[in-house]
């Protein structure tokens, strides 16, 4: 693994020190002195390159959404239906943020910067187009986007509640789902369907394989090892 004081690129050293900080360490937590002090740059050469730690936050929520599609549509590729595959990508992200509370911050933080939630929105309304097109023949790609708008309002919200006895994750991602599927038309038989295979996963241990997936791609991409984080957050 390439160390930090082996990347003479300064964009790239800041993302290795700054993306392992957000989720060793935490994004409120970490502060522009800690980057500047770690990846070894002045604090002007960072705001020329990012201007603020959100800027860098953008690239991280980038990467993670873009790979948990993937994740999701690799776990279910024999399915061979998008429904259910919206809901484990669904019951994917509602449970990592329950299983480390950096991440719960990273992703309330996403889904309430204006830029961030923006990307988000793009993002999610081009898969949810895929996905529910079919239910919904005369919406063009801005009625998804708008649908996903008060989804996501509804996701942050069900984020920043972490789960209790009453409001369990089973619980939380049923009801998201049967909210969801419900702005997306989708019929009651096969969000019954969509909802009922969930039962059958356990989700703890695909939220744990995703993570792992997901830290050592982290680690590939931005070059740099993450502490015991692998082992102490699953």
């Amino acid at each position: 693994m390439v160390s930090r004081d082996q990347v003479k690129d300064p964009k790239k050293r800041i993302l290795m020190v700054v993306v392992k900080m957000f989720i060793e360490k935490g994004y409120k937590e970490t502060t522009m002195l800690d980057i500047i002090k770690e990846a070894d740059v002045s604090a002007s050469t960072f705001q020329n390159i990012f201007h603020t730690k959100d800027e860098v936050l953008l690239e991280l929520i980038e990467f993670m959404f873009t790979n948990q599609f993937d994740m999701a549509k690799s776990i279910a590729i024999d399915l061979n239906n998008p429904v259910i595959i919206y809901a484990i990508e669904t019951s994917i992200q509602l449970g990592m943020v329950e299983s480390n509370e950096h991440f719960r911050e990273i992703y309330l933080e996403a889904y309430t910067h204006p830029k961030l939630v923006e990307f988000i929105n793009q993002k999610t309304s081009s898969e949810l187009a895929k996905i529910f097109a079919k239910y919904n023949p005369n919406w063009e790609e801005s009625d998804f986007y708008e649908a996903e708008i008060g989804t996501s309002g509804i996701m942050r919200s069900f984020m920043a509640k972490p789960c209790n006895k009453y409001f369990t994750l089973k619980r939380k991602t049923e009801r998201f789902l049967s909210m969801a599927f419900d702005v997306y038309h989708v019929p009651k038989n096969e969000q019954e369907k969509a909802i009922e295979f969930l039962k059958f996963i356990n989700v703890k241990e695909l939220v744990g394989k995703v993570l792992s997936k997901l830290f050592s791609k982290l680690e590939m991409t931005f070059e740099f090892k993450f502490s015991n984080l692998k082992e102490e957050k699953l």
